[in-house]
């Protein structure tokens, strides 16, 4: 499946115009070949809007994801965006994947939450793997720092994941999880996985972009550099297959060790 990753902070604090750049990146995604388009973490609102998380967050079936839905069947790709959800009197840092036909496919919360900001701003949430069927691939996702947990990411591998999505705010000076772990995730958990930064000044942040779409063998499929930018690759669920035949991590785990990790 080729996948299309949108290194972009959007409009910070403006949903409205945050959609509008998503359905501008969706065209272009589609013209491209793409039948999915990834978002950064928080796309829809931006990420260091302090107060204004809890005023533009929205329910999971809101204005906003219907929009988002219109993108999606208008273009004909898949979305996955980030958005602050609001469920009740909590908001979560949240992740919702669209099909191309407009169906909500599955959402998920962040489940490690990095740092005093979004500590102060997010409740945690509690289910570590969340998957959907998406074009003969079997899409997980995640957000951010849940991909620096081994155990998250091994987690999706055991539960049949091919393509983990991981919106993201990685900032200045912890490039090197882009650079260095992502690929060492796919390769070690035989799965492709689409890391998809924020990027440049934003509050007291530095995003630094370099998103990546890995493969099963630890090699970037595309890496995008320090500015905005929209880089598309395949996902190839027949290289992934044969990579998972010859790479013995899987098969050689012996669990019966690991009982002092939970």
């Amino acid at each position: 499946m080729r996948t299309a990753l949108l290194q972009s902070s959007g409009r910070p604090g403006s949903t409205a115009e945050n959609l509008t750049v998503l359905d501008e990146a969706a065209g272009r995604a589609a013209a491209a070949g793409a039948g999915l388009l990834v978002t950064s973490e928080l796309f829809l609102t931006g990420y260091a809007i302090g107060d204004g998380v809890g005023r533009l967050a929205e329910a999971a079936d809101g204005d906003a994801a219907d929009a988002v839905a219109e993108t999606a069947t208008r273009h004909g790709i898949a979305v996955a965006y980030g958005y602050p959800e609001r469920a009740g009197e909590s908001v979560f840092n949240s992740v919702q994947l669209i099909s191309a036909d407009g169906a909500r496919l599955a959402n998920y919360r962040k489940t490690h939450l990095f740092g005093c900001f979004e500590r102060e701003h997010f409740v945690p949430g509690e289910q570590p793997v969340v998957q959907a069927e998406l074009n003969g691939l079997t899409v997980g996702l995640m957000i951010c720092y849940d991909v620096e947990f081994p155990e998250n990411v091994r987690a999706h591998a055991l539960a049949g994941t091919d393509l983990l999505l991981v919106p993201t705010a990685q900032m200045h000076p912890f490039q090197f999880v882009a650079e260095s772990v992502v690929p060492v995730r796919a390769f070690e958990n035989q799965m492709y996985v689409a890391y998809v930064n924020r990027v440049g000044p934003e509050g007291e942040f530095e995003f630094v972009g370099l998103s990546v779409l890995a493969g099963p063998d630890g090699i970037a499929r595309a890496r995008a550099g320090r500015s905005e930018e929209l880089v598309v690759a395949d996902a190839d669920p027949a290289f992934l297959a044969a990579s998972r035949e010859t790479n013995p991590y899987l098969k050689d785990r012996r669990p019966g060790l690991y009982g002092s990790l939970a």
